[in-house]
């Protein structure tokens, strides 16, 4: 049995309470914000299966909490670090360092990176798009975009300084 589901007026009737709910779930506003978007998200591509329209409320606060303990299981196994927390083992990069770097070198230390950082990596710095364009393209949270971009600036920081350090080594070689 199929039925046509009002999208906006459920977004209307559920959004504040699904919000509050996140909000009372992550503490805090942005998450909450990323959770409710996200569960709208599922009801727009998997609303279509519901079977009972009256039971909209419950499907919404179930898929909600549930992609609340997805992300939770994703935050442990890709826990998220603020750069300045692991700045001791990130390697050093110099501005003179930076100043020596040429695009065909950088885009070669970026097929060394992990492949799962490479796209946000490439569609940031090299297509310019935002954080949140990202998340759409790839399919992610914006946590996870943000998450894999500094996972993936790391590796790249380390592939670009072995190539430093082995141009300085073969440079001096030479002398």
């Amino acid at each position: 049995m199929t039925f046509e589901l009002d999208f906006a007026g459920v977004v209307s009737s559920y959004y504040q309470s699904l919000y509050q709910f996140a909000f009372s779930l992550t503490r805090s506003e942005a998450d909450a914000c990323d959770l409710t978007q996200q569960t709208f998200y599922v009801l727009a591509t998997k609303g279509h299966q519901m079977r009972d329209v009256a039971k909209v409320k419950t499907w919404l606060f179930t898929t909600l909490y549930r992609e609340f303990l997805e992300s939770r299981r994703r935050q442990t196994r890709f826990p998220h670090f603020e750069l300045s927390q692991v700045a001791a083992e990130l390697p050093p990069v110099t501005p003179a360092l930076v100043n020596q770097l040429d695009a065909p070198v950088v885009i070669q230390a970026l097929a060394q990176v992990d492949e799962i950082y490479q796209a946000p990596l490439a569609m940031f710095y090299l297509e310019d798009c935002s954080y949140k364009d990202i998340a759409e393209i790839l399919g992610v949270p914006i946590g996870t975009v943000k998450s894999r971009m500094a996972r993936g600036i790391g590796q790249l920081q380390r592939c670009l300084a072995v190539t430093a350090a082995s141009a300085r080594k073969s440079g001096r070689e030479e002398d």
